[in-house]
């Protein structure tokens, strides 16, 4: 029997692992395995995105109360900090995404300090690419959209390039646009949560041992001071989350800027 991974029986101690990111069915026997806890919490997150933005856009007064301003400020950020500034003119047909993208990003990323959840949804590398695939649509399709099939040459053949070059050009072209991109996207997302998660890990369930260990004072101090840095990691962690779903959009909306630009 075990408690987290501490087990109460031989007084081992098994460290954090990848296999605390292994998740099985919510309700084993009845539901499939891919119905788990990451998924059910990316629908909470899209649920609480949407009555966010639903309350928010409620009976709006010309002089704002506090949760008026509160919602706006998130706005105008997302808005002025980030649409607007790479996508200048066309950003109005993007910002409802980025405005999305960024909300969404935000609350999974933020169940990873939430004691009820207590694990962000992007540190399961699926979501994240799931997620990538999504914005890889959107620049695509935004491109195509505006260029049709020109939409390729203007993407694998950059202006000025000489002809014999081409041959080299245009397969590396070709990778960066619709392969490493989102792949590179993802994973940038996936590795800092999985990582900030796992530290956190490591400190509570090794604070916890520590603290538990009979007849060791040093132990117990350790212990405790392993558990009291772990509040200050949970603290950075959600500056992290935060910074993570920022850079996230402002990459999408710059993959736009760039599939929708006039020169390459």
């Amino acid at each position: 029997m075990t408690i987290g991974l501490v087990p109460l029986e031989g007084g081992g101690y098994t460290p954090p692992g990848t296999h605390d990111f292994e998740w099985g069915s919510v309700w084993p026997g009845v539901l499939p395995d891919w119905v788990n806890k990451p998924l059910l919490q990316a629908v909470i997150g899209a649920l609480l995105v949407i009555l966010f933005w639903y309350l928010g856009s409620r009976k709006l007064k010309v002089q704002p109360g506090r949760a008026q301003f509160f919602f706006e400020y998130v706005y105008e950020f997302v808005r002025n900090g980030i649409a607007r500034d790479i996508l200048h003119s066309e950003y109005r047909r993007f910002l409802p995404y980025l405005l999305a993208l960024f909300s969404f990003l935000l609350v999974n990323n933020w169940f990873g300090e939430f004691f009820f959840f207590m694990y962000p949804t992007f540190s399961n590398v699926g979501y994240a690419y799931g997620l990538a695939l999504v914005s890889w649509c959107v620049y695509v399709g935004a491109g195509f959209h505006k260029w049709g099939p020109g939409f390729l040459k203007k993407a694998l053949i950059p202006e000025g390039v000489p002809g014999y070059l081409l041959p080299l050009v245009v397969p590396l072209e070709f990778l960066a646009t619709f392969i490493t991109r989102p792949i590179t996207l993802a994973l940038r997302l996936f590795a800092n949560l999985f990582a900030g998660h796992l530290v956190v890990l490591v400190f509570v369930v090794g604070g916890g041992f520590l603290l538990t260990y009979a007849d060791n004072l040093f132990y117990n101090v350790a212990g405790g001071v392993s558990f009291l840095f772990s509040i200050i990691i949970l603290m950075l962690e959600l500056f992290i989350g935060a910074l993570q779903a920022y850079i996230f959009t402002v990459l999408t909306a710059q993959y736009v800027s760039t599939s929708i630009a006039e020169a390459h």
